[in-house]
């Protein structure tokens, strides 16, 4: 059997294959709530024959929000507007479903991509970010305010309650975003953390925060409920967070009971340097595999199954997540799996699509027609 279609366990999770959907996001929630455009989007990526399906970078509060189009969790109404979502998703199809929590830190109040992305000021309509130091992420914008100690305890409060709503929506698992320089990443960072308290300044005081993060979501949801983390292992900017810290961070996560990494890289800094090219975080990846020990998810520039089946096979990653790749081609998995023998789960509305010579592809399928 093909490794990219071997099951696969997050602890408790059974995942049917090893392909994850990565959190991508959509910027058109209203007011944090999902809406149809979350239907059609989640239900057609949850009939795609994943194994784990992860909703968007999803605010644990309005500021924390990159956009105000982000989704959110932090309401009782954002929470019922992504569980009439979910519910209709599950009435069709049984793909595992994690959601990323997240907290945009200085890099909150931001246009939609399509607009530019750039800052939003307060006067034109935004809100002012908070950070964990007064340093914007690009040098001609106003600073966000550095978090106190009061505001570091709404944070945390924050992360918490997001992620009981989200226990009470079903959500299979939780990833908590500390990459791309968001605040969990703003802390990690000594580009964006400046601070001279017990969080700021060496390693041990820059993971403190993301890390009581982390023990705090821990404890707030049953151990039923893997939860994971998403990191940048390195900003590409020398005297920033590397892949040395990154290992450091991944120990630490480790020994607190963390579930899994998911492994990307940079965003915090308008000066990185980033090497594009197929796989490129994939030696990140492996390095934090080997070293931190947990499982470990490959991302970026992954687009052909032959590619992440050697992934798979070479022991540089235990997943592979897809973001662009598989908006481009929702049935990527359907496809990786008609081309490397796998198997993949169908609705029974689409078994008749199954090509010619490919009868086993959606397992045991009987269609009749008089």
């Amino acid at each position: 059997m093909s490794h990219l279609f071997t099951p696969y366990d997050l602890g408790p999770l059974r995942l049917p294959n090893r392909i994850v959907i990565a959190p991508m996001c959509q910027y058109s929630a209203e007011d944090g709530c999902a809406t149809d455009w979350h239907l059609i989007h989640l239900g057609q990526l949850a009939l795609s024959g994943a194994g784990l399906l992860t909703i968007e970078a999803t605010a644990v509060s309005p500021e924390g929000r990159i956009t105000a189009g982000d989704l959110g969790l932090w309401s009782d109404e954002t929470e019922a507007a992504l569980g009439r979502v979910l519910r209709a998703v599950r009435q069709h199809a049984a793909t595992p479903v994690a959601i990323q929590l997240a907290h945009a830190g200085r890099k909150a109040s931001s246009h939609v991509p399509w607009r530019g992305g750039q800052l939003v000021p307060v006067a034109e309509g935004g809100w002012q970010p908070v950070a964990p130091s007064a340093v914007p992420h690009a040098a001609h914008e106003t600073p966000p305010d550095a978090l106190d100690a009061a505001g570091l305890q709404r944070v945390l409060d924050a992360f918490v309650d997001s992620a009981q709503r989200a226990h009470r929506l079903g959500i299979d698992a939780i990833e908590l975003h500390a990459a791309h320089g968001y605040l969990l990443h703003q802390f990690l960072s000594p580009l964006a953390n400046h601070r001279t308290d017990a969080f700021g300044g060496s390693l041990e005081n820059r993971m403190r925060f993301p890390l009581a993060v982390f023990d705090a979501v821990r404890a707030a949801v049953p151990a039923s409920v893997p939860v994971g983390v998403r990191l940048s292992a390195t900003d590409w900017v020398a005297g920033g967070w590397d892949a040395d810290q990154s290992v450091v961070f991944g120990q630490a996560l480790r020994d607190r009971g963390c579930a899994f990494l998911h492994v990307s890289s940079g965003g915090v800094s308008p000066a990185q340097k980033i090497p594009v090219g197929p796989g490129y975080q994939v030696p990140l990846a492996e390095r934090l595999r080997a070293e931190v020990g947990l499982p470990t998810t490959a991302v970026g520039l992954i687009t052909e199954p032959e590619q992440a089946e050697a992934i798979l096979a070479a022991g540089q990653a235990d997943l592979v997540a897809l973001a662009r790749g598989i908006l481009y081609d929702p049935h990527w998995p359907w496809h990786a799996a008609a081309k490397l023998g796998g198997q993949v789960t169908a609705p029974p509305q689409y078994w008749r699509s199954q090509p010619r010579g490919l009868s086993a592809l959606f397992g045991e399928t009987a269609m009749g027609q008089r």
